[in-house]
């Protein structure tokens, strides 16, 4: 049997995913100039180490525990992953954002060790309130969009912050933004729908002189980062981003402009005929599964099947939950079972403690082949940010 799986993540304020190994890539990047007083890139760093869950590690010959939003460090690692040339400017760089509430931290061992809080992780990235191992170099975390603006308006932004910046506010294939089917559209929502810029504006936005800004984006688009597509007159310049989709989706796209949406993928998925092929991977148990009984056009081994399939691709996407072996996928009917063409369920994945982390809903229907096609929406359940978020717009470990 052929279905066809439509995922989509739902956040409830502007704010985009990031993946670690991206900054892990930026931070080793020797040709991007880090020398600035914006502070983007430097914060940024800070919340790619930062865990997702709790996590223990042993530093000095002491074992010391972590939790979500945390990480603990050698000073010397810090001011590697800062191209700092000195400790104490690594120190000035957290005295800072710890001024400025964007952190707190404190200095162990002889101050050779150092361990840092986000202030704000509970409200950007979901909480899990169990213990489980952190994967440091892989998955990704959410950043509120709102940040780096207030960021950016600190100081003369750097070469990293104004490749961040870029890269936080591109657009792809989003019909309100002009040209961003062609490719990943730097768009910082104006409301316009035009994402044609000036150096001139940019200038302005990045506290750098418009020859400076000129020749910043000529150098990215020497190092092939970026691709700069001018126009004659006063019309101005766009700017698309040429490994953006490589770096962010595994396998397809997502329109990070639309506050409510952060991840979408499309993909088949076909449902072996053999009962013996049928059986659930390693990746959920049979005992984490709870499908309905009822009357359902879907069979429920291959309801079961398919939520297998969900997990395995969420796990891939970095959602902590689906490596977690104590989770529960729990599907529940929205509508009556073949009493219509279509049959609509909700899929909570519910974390250890009984709190749904994510909510999908699942609409089921026969084709005009006669195949059923699925289409899956999640939601999170996340926290609204307080106060004004400014313009519209997601670990892992």
């Amino acid at each position: 049997m052929e279905y066809q799986l439509d995922l989509k993540q739902i956040v409830e304020f502007p704010r985009c995913r990031i993946y670690r190994d991206f900054i892990q890539t930026l931070i080793t990047n020797k040709g991007i100039r880090t020398n600035g007083g914006s502070f983007l890139f430097y914060y940024i760093v800070l919340c790619s180490l930062a865990n997702y869950r709790s996590s223990y590690r042993r530093m000095e010959h002491i074992m010391y525990m972590a939790g979500p939003g945390e990480w603990i460090c050698a000073l010397a690692e810090l001011q590697k992953w800062f191209r700092c040339r000195f400790q104490h400017q690594a120190i000035s760089i957290l005295d800072f954002l710890q001024k400025q509430n964007y952190i707190t931290y404190s200095l162990l061992e002889n101050k050779k060790v150092v361990k840092f809080k986000i202030t704000d992780w509970p409200k950007d990235n979901t909480v899990l309130e169990y213990n489980y191992p952190c994967k440091k170099d892989t998955g990704f975390f959410f950043f509120p969009i709102a940040k780096v603006h207030e960021f950016i308006s600190m100081g003369k932004c750097s070469e990293m912050d104004i490749l961040l910046d870029m890269w936080i506010h591109a657009i792809y294939n989003d019909p309100s933004v002009q040209g961003s089917y062609s490719g990943p559209v730097v768009y910082y929502r104006n409301h316009t729908g035009n994402p044609v810029t000036s150096f001139q504006a940019l200038g302005k936005r990045w506290s750098q002189s418009k020859t400076s800004v000129s020749r910043i984006l000529k150098k990215f688009e020497e190092m092939k980062l970026i691709t700069l597509v001018s126009f004659t007159g006063k019309y101005g310049s766009m700017i698309y981003l040429n490994d953006y989709l490589s770096v962010m989706f595994d396998i397809s796209d997502v329109m990070i402009d639309k506050e409510e949406v952060a991840m979408t993928m499309k993909l088949p998925i076909h449902v072996p005929e053999n009962k013996e092929e049928l059986c659930v991977s390693e990746t959920i148990k049979e005992e984490q599964i709870s499908v309905p009984e009822n009357d359902s056009c879907v069979p429920k081994s291959h309801m079961r099947f398919i939520l297998q399939k969900v997990a395995e691709l969420l796990k891939t996407q970095g959602i902590p939950c689906c490596e977690c072996p104590k989770t529960r996928y729990i599907l529940s009917p929205l509508s009556l079972a073949c009493k219509s063409t279509v049959n609509i369920y909700t899929l909570n994945i519910i974390c250890p403690y009984g709190k749904a982390a994510y909510r999908f809903e699942l609409t089921i229907k026969p084709d005009e082949e006669g195949n059923l096609r699925k289409k899956l929406i999640p939601e999170m359940n996340v926290e609204k940010m307080d106060g004004n978020v400014g313009e519209s717009v997601e670990g892992d470990e």
